[in-house]
């Protein structure tokens, strides 16, 4: 049963990777420029749900130009995650929540790390629709967190990443401001010692890889870095955590 769930979230998470690439082409463009909305070689991109879902190649498909981007890393990325957080969670009603937003986490550390932007068709409806999903799963029986938990978690998260954003709005992108509610709401479900080691992670990972930069002689202490995927990477350190923490 439980080796079941797992290939099944792992399904998942290679199924919906495939859309990853397709995605993060459209969305990876720099602050105030619109959205793609044609392929490399000049093709529309065009398919289900507005040519957002789909395979990598343009409707005409047969050009190389015409990929958006291998497919492969991002599925078999996409797939690892979610069979972790189903490892993890096991047949617990909150695992649908985290399944849903771990392609989308994909995609945002992506867009993120190509072009440093958390685009705000993702950011927002995450932030709302987590909690919304978290709240559907404290309905049923069996979940091992708390939906009060989850909003007070968006709440101080997102209020948190707000006031360092106002300290210092050249040191973090409002980006971050967007995307930490969902974040405080998926860690907040465990509870608030959760909710602070996975925003602690989230800066100690950043932090990291910052001072990797400079010593590598790569960057200096002034040098911007996506903070995006370090935060979706503390969060998942948390949800794992906090996941497995709940398990008998």
């Amino acid at each position: 049963m439980y080796a079941l769930l797992i290939a099944a979230a792992a399904l998942w998470g290679a199924v919906t990777g495939v859309c990853v690439p397709r995605v993060a082409y459209r969305l990876a463009v720099p602050p105030e420029q619109p959205w793609r909305t044609a392929c490399p070689a000049g093709h529309p991109l065009t398919g289900p749900a507005a040519g957002w879902l789909a395979a990598t190649r343009c409707p005409t498909g047969e050009a190389t130009a015409c990929r958006t981007g291998p497919a492969r890393v991002p599925a078999l990325v996409t797939a690892l995650l979610c069979a972790l957080l189903a490892a993890a969670t096991g047949p617990r009603p909150e695992l649908a929540a985290w399944l849903a937003a771990a392609p989308v986490a994909v995609v945002l550390a992506s867009v993120d790390a190509a072009v440093h932007r958390l685009p705000d068709p993702l950011t927002l409806p995450l932030a709302a629709g987590l909690p919304a999903l978290l709240g559907a799963a404290a309905l049923l029986p069996g979940h091992a967190g708390s939906w009060t938990g989850a909003l007070l978690g968006a709440a101080a998260l997102g209020a948190g990443y707000t006031v360092l954003f106002l300290a210092n709005p050249a040191g973090l992108g409002f980006g971050d401001v967007k995307l930490a509610p969902a974040l405080g709401a998926a860690l907040g479900w465990y509870g608030w010692d959760v909710l602070f080691a996975g925003a602690f992670a989230g800066f100690l990972l950043g932090g990291a890889y910052g001072l990797a930069l400079v010593l590598l002689r790569r960057a200096d202490r002034k040098s911007a870095i996506p903070f995006g995927p370090f935060m979706l990477g503390g969060a998942l350190l948390g949800v794992l955590l906090g996941a497995l923490s709940a398990n008998p």
